[in-house]
């Protein structure tokens, strides 16, 4: 699949004013909702895709700030929105209950919704029925994240700064440091991320975009509780050579998370498993999942 032809099967709805960019195919009765990470987008998955098509109806959009969707210089970009917006397009899809697998920033958004759905369950409200979640490489726990140098550098007070300086040639040099040494990402690929980070001046939110890293600090309870409490089905699936939450992540969820169900794939896969690793990362996934549907 190339990048046009993802863009090709797009569609938009509106979010507060802003025109936020998804992608859903297939025929099932089950769905699954794919959540991007930072700094990328929904295009993250186009390896995996297909093979999950074949089993669910699949909805994945880039949240606000990210790829084809609206990129707001003024806007107050945080966890529980980006969980919002997902919400907010599952229920105007008439999507009642679903299955989410998430990377990344998106396992904070995923978190998120886990704990809106234990909310939910405990007042005994309606709403969206969360029916399992598969968790890529991700901070669940900011004590085990360990942020890359540009990381740092976007959420310090220079971040502005910094965010309108960066380039691909910077990109790629940060961008590949997460990936294995034997599955680094292909100019290709380098060019398709920076073009989805770049398109409608991106990059230039990227502090804002950030801010996730404190708000994890914020809500950790809230958070690391939804793991804790959480009685549909959890798995993460984990690049170990990831040096942001790689195999030190998952010693953490071991030790937090009751009945943990952990999948470790090959030591020289990274921070971009379903990009580095997809057979690997389906055949953990099928694992997981077939039992549920």
């Amino acid at each position: 699949m190339q990048l046009n032809d993802w863009k090709n099967k797009g569609k938009y709805f509106g979010y507060k004013g802003h025109q936020i960019f998804y992608v859903q195919e297939g025929q099932a009765t089950e769905h699954l909702v794919l959540i991007h990470g930072f700094p990328t987008s929904s295009w993250d998955w186009y390896k995996v895709w297909q093979p999950l098509v074949d089993k669910f109806t699949v909805t994945a959009p880039d949240m606000i700030g990210f790829g084809y969707s609206a990129k707001p210089k003024k806007y107050y970009y945080n966890i529980h929105d980006q969980a919002s917006i997902h919400e907010d397009l599952l229920a105007k899809l008439g999507i009642t209950e679903c299955h989410i697998f998430a990377h990344d920033y998106g396992d904070t958004v995923a978190q998120e919704m886990l704990a809106r759905f234990i909310d939910r369950e405990n007042k005994g409200e309606t709403g969206l029925k969360i029916k399992s979640i598969c968790f890529l490489n991700g901070g669940l726990f900011p004590e085990t994240h360990i942020p890359r140098l540009i990381q740092k550098l976007l959420i310090s007070p220079a971040g502005a700064m910094v965010a309108g300086l960066m380039n691909k040639k910077r990109f790629k040099k940060r961008f590949s440091e997460v990936f294995g040494p034997q599955t680094q990402p292909s100019t290709q690929e380098i060019d398709d991320f920076w073009y989805l980070i770049d398109l409608n001046q991106g990059q230039k939110v990227g502090h804002k975009l950030i801010r996730y890293m404190k708000e994890r600090k914020v809500y950790r309870e809230r958070w690391v509780g939804a793991l804790q409490k959480s009685t549909i089905p959890l798995r993460v699936i984990d690049g170990p050579f990831d040096p942001v939450s790689g195999k030190h992540m998952t010693v953490r969820y071991k030790e937090l998370v009751p009945n943990p169900d952990v999948v470790l794939l090959g030591e020289g896969i990274g921070h971009y498993p379903h990009v580095e690793d997809p057979e690997g990362v389906l055949k953990a996934f099928w694992e997981f999942i077939d039992v549920l549907i």
